[in-house]
């Protein structure tokens, strides 16, 4: 996991997705972009937002600390990446 300084690009609107570890089968989720500080060309993570994380509000422009865990995992025979915000805080 990396911990890091961040601006919202935009974020999506939460949404239930199925899910056998979440009480009921489903929990909210929700894709925010976020981009590397310093210009134009900087980095940027698409990253999704789970749980009650999914239900929090941030809106372009705004400079959060995002704790983002990478990981890939198999399905039909390609290899995806996922980005997990696992925490944001608005500074």
């Amino acid at each position: 996991m990396e911990t890091k300084i961040l601006r919202v690009v935009r974020q999506g609107e939460a949404f239930s997705v199925q899910s056998a570890k979440a009480e009921g089968g489903q929990i909210q989720k929700c894709n925010i972009v976020l981009k590397e500080l310093g210009g134009k060309y900087e980095n940027e993570y698409v990253c999704a937002m789970l749980g009650n994380l999914a239900a929090c509000r941030f809106y372009e422009g705004d400079v959060v600390v995002a704790t983002l865990r990478f990981s890939t995992h198999e399905y039909q025979g390609q290899t995806f990446q996922e980005i997990l915000a696992t925490d944001i805080i608005k500074i």
